[in-house]
């Protein structure tokens, strides 16, 4: 399968390393943020014999949910930019006929015009280093009235299970620890936050009929059953995992430390369950 991503523009934030992360959690992973994205499927209203490009396809998840709905009729492409991540999902689409996968990014790849029905994804275009020009191409991607849906975290303030745990570690870090994909304006998992962002950036790249609606939903931090599990992923996978990632090796402890007392609060029988807010998108080309 042919490696299609431009490296000077592709997103670095599903690297090998991280990549490598997020396929050894992809099970934790699903359970953790499944729910929005089934909210996304069902405002998308993907029927059977629908083609659809599922952007930032990731470990496979949406591509089995995808699949189930388009049928023997349809097909689902899923584009991702990490090898790691679409190397699990190969596996778990291995018998599924209708489904394709390609390595590439997907404000770039040249996608045949007009050869499809739909896109979606599930917190996958928040990192286009241009949105407008990534969410055009995407457009160029459909038929006339072909449809756009994806889900997108609100601000990071209204996501608990995000803010509480860097807010953590971030008191024993310098700064400069801050990744800049946290900074307001700037590419990266809290980007599509805003309403008049979302409705400016699909306006300029020729979407019509957007309609924003909000998601809230209690979120199982990590899938986990215990604070144990929940702190385990937590230094793996998250705003506070990425913050820690270059600090000295005797300071993880403390980091540790200060990730689980940020989660123990939420934690119960039912493993740790903190707020989770989102915004599910859809327009029409």
């Amino acid at each position: 399968m042919p490696d299609t991503v431009d490296p000077r523009r592709a997103s670095q934030a599903f690297s090998e390393k991280a990549g490598l992360a997020w396929v050894r959690l992809q099970e934790q992973t699903d359970a953790q943020i499944d729910a929005f994205g089934r909210a996304a499927i069902a405002a998308l209203g993907v029927a059977a014999g629908d083609r659809v490009v599922d952007v930032g396809c990731g470990c496979g998840q949406t591509l089995l949910e995808l699949g189930d709905l388009v049928g023997a009729a349809g097909h689902v492409l899923g584009v991702d930019v990490s090898e790691p991540m679409l190397a699990r999902a190969r596996t778990r689409v291995a018998d599924r006929a209708t489904v394709a996968l390609v390595r590439a990014d997907a404000q770039t790849h040249a996608f045949a015009p007009g050869g499809f029905d739909a896109v979606y994804s599930r917190f996958g275009v928040m990192f286009f280093d241009d949105a407008r020009v990534a969410f055009a191409n995407l457009r160029r991607a459909l038929r006339p009235g072909g449809r756009l849906g994806f889900v997108s975290w609100q601000s990071l303030e209204r996501n608990l299970w995000a803010a509480r745990p860097l807010e953590a570690v971030m008191r024993l870090l310098p700064p400069s620890a801050l990744p800049p994909m946290f900074v307001e304006g700037v590419p990266g998992p809290f980007f599509l936050s805003d309403p008049a962002r979302i409705r400016s950036i699909l306006s300029d790249a020729g979407w019509q009929g957007v309609e924003i609606a909000p998601v809230e939903l209690p979120i199982n931090v990590g899938g986990a059953a215990t604070l144990d599990e929940a702190t385990v992923y937590g230094l793996q996978i998250g705003p506070a995992a990425r913050a820690m990632a270059d600090a000295p090796a005797e300071l993880r402890p403390a980091l540790e430390a200060a990730l689980r007392e940020a989660l123990a609060p939420f934690a119960g029988v039912r493993g740790v369950w903190m707020d989770g807010a989102a915004l599910v998108v859809t327009a029409h080309a």
